[in-house]
């Protein structure tokens, strides 16, 4: 028979050959019916060739029934019971939320857990001095015993998930308005939560997904002994800096390794020194084999927040209002505190956290736009816009539930914009200011006492007060401060329309005419929460109306209560609006495209995305490989820049080739990325492979792809991962600490 090879085609791929294709060729002489079939089956490999990566981030419940079959077609090993399941063992009990507000991974049968060391940072500076800089030095416990508690960090594992949309939404319609739905909801919401939990130590937690179209509910369980055990030095953990953060080229072994203590029960249990290494019920495989462009991945964790579906107007509202605003708050705040920092080990190591917290972001915003800009996302978002509205005008039902959407986003974010700004100069500018962060911290008290709280009530109160200023005080460096308090204050003067300026604003333009720097001296120099010696006086013969009167609480009340008064009614009547137009146009979205599979927006909980290892080309010219090495640091540190400063033993260990088994031809690779769509709450998050065994620590995503949060692009939107045998290759070799290598289970 001619052409064996295309019958095996046929047999084994099974390419859909079009039916107009089909028609065409039937009056063709058999030969050229051939051609054209062989073009035809070439043309559908190159389809499934090119494939872009899954977007989404997929929760773990629903991946039997919308995507492991695309998953396995991809490279998956593994059934969806193996990825989660609750009444056995799944990849689901290896995973943690870390603290909250990152993800970490169980890797041995002791309760060492893994997650990044820009996660794990607070903690590190929290414990480091002049005399023991961990930031500077790294951190390695040799033994249990030298393991250093973490007041306050928790590992909260999901014990199961539960679709309750139904029982939530019991009793709403509709025709009720937002208010009676949203009491409905929450009543039920508290219900619910209530009795899912009762006689246990677990707690719930219902989420609303599509802006509550559907409701999910996580059942937990938090351990609150968690054990610092080892970090690498800031120039390991942060190489690169700033200078890299959010871009490709990476080179940052960005890891840091705590342990799960529980009581003797293996139960969660606050810190006591007879607490015990925590049992888990699974724990992830460490991969050492090589990883090739193409390899299928997924990462498994806690996203934060993304916004697919918003409308172009809210796109445009993020695009040329907030996010140009925080931007420049956060460049003046930053030049203020690097300033100082440089002057001095002890204010670099108080403000390292503090600098990397509000670094981060600033630079996210920047690269944010530039991807919403080179995507266009505004005109493509219209057109899905020009397609529902048509879609709509086709049917009058349609138009009846949802023709009033669209004109209704346009009117509020015309609104929308002034009121958005005063927001993020609260946030911005005035908690940019520390000494309105702690007056703030402390308004309970005074509200307490001043509304008359029995005398207990305020003793609590006060030692709370207390803890509260000493952990301010800490990390705290007074002319930072002022010279913040001067220029936030200015910048909130100029950029907030005069209508919506607190009354401090008056109070400087008379009694200081106009000057910032003469008004900060005063607050300085009368108000007690100038320093920690005042502060703890003030406590100690606590007055509720000196403490009102005091000029750095006066300041905090003009910018809080000016925004409680006059800027929050209107803006959130405006963003509950915005909520019920987004729940009605996800859900007319949803009936129009009913071949597309929608995924939820991440809001904090356990979600799974999926992809493969990949290189990328971010712009005409240039093309980045889907790998670092260890050569590539010494690159780097010949540029002489601060952020690529390298540890004399790590250059030692390059320079004798000294990688142990975890090179790869004879080099060690530092960092990889792939196509896996991840996210703020990501970081800290297990990269695995296709059999669910650990090959690295998700820690970042590249900079041209930061609008992934609102509009993904598969062509340029990568995470990026710091490969598990440069961890090892970090804690074997350069800290000595190869009893930590010893508990994991190693796969070649």
């Amino acid at each position: 028979m001619p052409f064996p090879g295309l019958l095996f085609a046929f047999q084994y791929n099974k390419p859909e050959i079009s039916a107009d294709i089909i028609e065409l060729i039937k009056p063709m002489n058999p030969f050229k019916k051939v051609l054209i079939l062989l073009f035809a089956v070439l043309l559908s490999f190159r389809t499934f060739a090119e494939t872009p990566p899954t977007e989404g981030m997929w929760i773990p419940l629903l991946l039997k029934e919308l995507n492991i079959t695309d998953m396995q077609s991809k490279g998956l090993k593994l059934s969806a019971e193996d990825i989660y399941a609750v009444n056995k063992s799944s990849l689901k009990d290896a995973i943690i939320s870390f603290g909250g507000f990152c993800t970490g991974s169980v890797i041995s049968p002791e309760g060492l857990l893994i997650t990044n060391h820009h996660c794990g940072y607070g903690q590190i500076q929290q414990h480091s001095s002049v005399e023991h800089d961990y930031l500077t030095d790294g951190f390695w416990a040799m033994q249990k015993k030298d393991e250093l508690p973490n007041p306050g960090l928790t590992a909260t594992f999901i014990v199961r998930i539960e679709d309750v949309t139904e029982k939530v939404l019991n009793g709403t319609n509709p025709q009720q308005d937002e208010a009676e739905r949203s009491r409905i909801v929450s009543a039920n919401i508290s219900d619910i939560e209530a009795k899912s939990v009762e006689g246990t130590e677990y707690k719930a937690k219902i989420k609303d997904f599509f802006y509550g179209n559907e409701y999910y509910m996580f059942i937990t369980e938090t351990f609150r002994d968690i054990r610092m055990v080892g970090a690498p030095p800031s120039a390991i953990g942060k190489f690169g800096g700033d200078t890299d953060n959010w871009m490709w080229p990476r080179h940052t072994g960005d890891f840091s390794i705590f342990r799960i203590y529980a009581n003797k029960d293996n139960k969660p249990a606050d810190y006591a020194e007879d607490n015990v290494p925590y049992k888990p019920k699974n724990f992830l495989k460490v991969n050492l084999a090589p990883k090739q462009k193409g390899d299928f991945t997924m990462v498994f964790g806690f996203p934060g927040r993304t916004e697919e579906y918003l409308s172009s107007y809210a796109v445009k509202h993020i695009y040329s209002v907030s996010n140009p605003a925080k931007i420049k708050i956060r460049e003046r705040r930053l030049e203020i505190m690097r300033g100082e920092m440089a002057k001095s080990d002890a204010v670099r190591i108080q403000y390292a956290a503090k600098y990397a917290q509000i670094s981060n972001y600033h630079k996210k915003w920047i690269g944010e736009n530039r991807g919403l800009k080179k995507l266009d996302a505004i005109n493509r978002k219209r057109e899905i816009e020009s397609r529902f509205s048509k879609w709509i005008a086709e049917n009058p039902d349609r138009n009846e539930k949802y023709g009033g959407i669209l004109p209704r986003f346009k009117e509020i974010y015309d609104d929308l914009d002034a009121l958005s700004i005063s927001r993020d100069y609260v946030n911005e500018a005035g908690f940019g200011i520390e000494m309105v962060g702690l007056a703030f911290r402390l308004q309970r008290l005074v509200e307490t006492a001043k509304n008359g709280g029995t005398e207990a009530e305020v003793k609590a109160e006060i030692g709370k007060a207390r803890d509260r200023a000493d952990a301010h005080f800490k990390d705290y460096f007074q002319p930072i401060d002022r010279v913040a308090m001067t220029d936030m204050l200015r910048m909130y003067y100029q950029d907030i329309r005069k209508e919506d300026h607190p009354d401090v604003m008056k109070t400087i333009e008379s009694k200081y005419k106009g000057n910032f720097d003469a008004y900060t001296s005063d607050v300085f120099k009368k108000s007690v929460f100038a320093s920690r010696e005042k502060t703890m006086a003030a406590l100690d013969k606590f007055n509720w109306k000196k403490m009102e009167a005091d000029p750095g609480y006066q300041l905090m009340n003009s910018i809080i209560g000016n925004f409680r008064e006059k800027i929050a009614p209107q803006l959130y009547d405006y963003l509950a609006q915005i909520d019920k137009l987004n729940r009605s146009y996800v859900k007319g979205l949803r009936e129009m495209m009913t071949d597309k599979v929608f995924y939820p927006d991440a809001n904090s909980t356990l979600r799974l995305t999926y992809g493969q290892v990949d290189d990328y080309k971010p712009a005409d010219g240039v093309f980045y490989k889907h790998y670092t090495s260890l050569s590539g640091i010494m690159d780097k540190n010949a540029s002489g820049e601060e952020d690529y400063i390298v540890p004399d033993r790590l250059r030692k260990l390059w320079a004798e080739k000294d990688f142990g088994p975890y090179a790869e031809n004879g080099e060690i690779v530092v960092c990889f990325t792939g196509s896996n769509h991840t996210t703020g709450g990501n970081s800290g998050s297990p990269v695995l492979n296709g059999k669910g065994e650990l090959i690295g620590v998700n820690f970042d995503r590249n900079w041209e792809g930061t609008m992934s949060d609102i509009m993904y692009d598969p062509d340029r939107c990568r995470n990026i991962a710091v490969d598990m045998r440069y961890v090892l290759f970090v804690v074997d070799r350069y800290a000595g600490a190869s009893h930590l290598v010893k508990e994991l289970s190693l796969v070649q």
